[in-house]
Parts: structure tokens; sequence; C-alpha cells
């Protein structure tokens, strides 16, 4: 996978994780759509593409160039790579390197969803498969 090839050239540990998907997208649904209702979700058809809560604005975030410079800025230890349409995921170690240009979005000539999310479920950034949609960087808020 070019991903795993371009995060280990920039000194990043990664450990690709088989059908995993499925459970990182529910863990990220958990931490970042829990104040949609079931209704909420089906409108904006989130199953199909996760990051419609925010293109349809059910959540407030950074979007464009902004998004970009918040995921170079943060923090990354540790992080999850996950995809919409494909069944193995990536965790990262040492991530601290990682940026917006080292993501590969594109499979077998096909452009794919790509989240990341750190390894606590604390900020994730989205990059769509749309041109005109994202990329988009949440950050949870501390109470």
């Amino acid at each position: 996978m070019e991903q795993i090839e371009v995060l280990t050239s920039k000194g990043v540990l990664v450990k690709e994780l088989k059908r995993k998907n499925e459970e990182l997208k529910k863990q990220w649904e958990e931490a970042f759509a829990k104040n949609l209702s079931k209704s909420q979700k089906n409108k904006i058809n989130f199953y199909q593409h996760l990051w419609h809560v925010f293109s349809f604005n059910k959540i407030s975030c950074l979007e464009g160039q902004k998004a970009r410079d918040a995921f170079n800025k943060v923090k990354k230890d540790g992080c999850y790579i996950f995809y919409q349409d494909q069944e193995n995921s990536l965790m990262l170690e040492n991530a601290r390197s990682l940026k917006v240009e080292d993501i590969v979005k594109e499979f077998e000539g096909y452009i794919d969803d790509v989240y990341i999310v750190d390894s606590n479920f604390i900020w994730t950034y989205v990059c769509t498969h749309e041109e005109y949609c994202g990329p988009y960087f949440y950050q949870l808020v501390e109470e």
C-alpha cells in the first residue's frame, strides 16, 4: 500500500489493521456524532459518508485551508487512518511528522474518503472524494 510507504519513509511506525474499518467507523460515530439522532443521521445520509456531519453543518468545524493548517499543527503521536470503502485501516505511532501532503487518497484510480483520527478520538481530519467538500478538521472541546 502506497500510504504505508509514504509514512514509513517519514519515520512513522505503521501497523496495518485487518478488517478494523467498521469498528473504527463506529468509534468515530460515537466520538463525533453522538449528539445526532438516528433520524438526523438518516436525513444527511450519514452512513453513506460520515463526513456529512460537516458538509450538512451539523457540527461546526474548520474547512479547506484552515482545516489543513489545523491538521498540520495538531499533536499527532498516535492516530488511525481509515477509509470509507476499504476494509483495512492503519494504526500510526510516532506520527508527529505527518502532514496533509502525506495523505494518499487514491486506490487503483479511485479517490476514496480518508479519515484520520487521533488514538483517543479527540480530533479528526477528513479528506473527501469530492473536490468541493472539505477537507474538514474537528477537535472536541474539553469540558
